[in-house]
């Protein structure tokens, strides 16, 4: 049991390294890629200032700018992995060895983590430096505590996402692309879901990232405590325990599926 713990540990800590390493080789790539998404935030911290609107608009847009780099890592860098590691005919390689797929995911996440952190900080700094983001935290325990649990729970989302873009390619590629804009919008990454119809409010709720959003929010802007958003806490430990497992058992599923069908390589395509 502890050798395939450790085993699993050093499969991670591989693929994590190899994921940092790679994407932090070019110094242009980090800049561009800390500096353009402060367009796109910029645009609507201006149309609120425009609007006259309350100085919090800007942190919320600020906060869900920071927190939707995570997302799009979870959409493009993890779940869409195995299918370019399907492209590259190295897909193969990972189902001979023996080692664990979950372990192979957890790297990819973690490597994820760290790349995206030191992007969304810099996106968070900017934000309060140039804009005069109001920061109103006083329990930063609970904003972590937030963070991290909202992080958890898109990255089991990712690995769930990962056996269908293993197995199905273009199709789950193109299926991502969909859901980019609607889960910008439904999570509420430019603005408070409340100000959305009820209808909208409840299918929004099955997204981890409305309640990551909204509970950060509401820590570090807003200055409320664990106490008012404890059920924001509830909610993204359910996802992930929900999550978790499925992520485990879609993958071995979507795996033996490939195998009895022959659509793990790309000549099967």
């Amino acid at each position: 049991m502890l050798e395939r713990l450790f085993l699993g540990l050093r499969v991670a800590y591989a693929r994590l390294w190899v994921r940092v390493k790679g994407n932090n080789r070019e110094f242009e790539w980090v800049l561009a890629e800390m500096l353009i998404p402060m367009l796109t935030l910029s645009a609507y911290v201006y149309l609120y200032k425009a609007l006259n609107a309350p100085p919090v608009f800007a942190g919320f847009v600020m906060i869900g700018g920071t927190m939707l780099a995570f997302w799009s890592n979870v959409l493009w860098n993890m779940s869409a992995q195995f299918y370019w590691e399907k492209e590259t005919g190295t897909l193969e390689v990972y189902f001979v060895a023996p080692i664990s797929r979950m372990a192979i995911l957890l790297g990819m996440a973690l490597g994820g983590i760290v790349n995206t952190t030191l992007r969304a900080t810099a996106v968070l700094v900017l934000g309060v430096v140039v804009f005069q983001v109001p920061i109103v935290m006083h329990e930063p325990v609970t904003a972590l505590l937030v963070f991290f649990l909202t992080i958890i729970a898109l990255y089991a989302l990712g690995m769930m996402f990962a056996s269908l873009f293993m197995l199905y390619g273009r199709e789950a590629w193109h299926t991502a692309n969909l859901l980019q804009e609607p889960v910008t919008f439904l999570s509420g990454t430019y603005f408070p879901t409340s100000q959305l119809p009820q209808m909208v409010q409840l299918l929004a709720s099955i997204i981890p990232l409305t309640f990551g959003l909204d509970g950060i929010r509401k820590v570090v802007i807003l200055g409320q405590g664990i106490g008012d958003i404890w059920p924001n806490i509830v909610a993204l430990v359910i996802f992930i325990l929900v999550l978790l497992p499925l992520a485990k058992f879609a993958l071995s599923y979507m795996e033996n599926l490939g195998k009895k069908e022959g659509r793990l390589t790309l000549r099967w395509q």
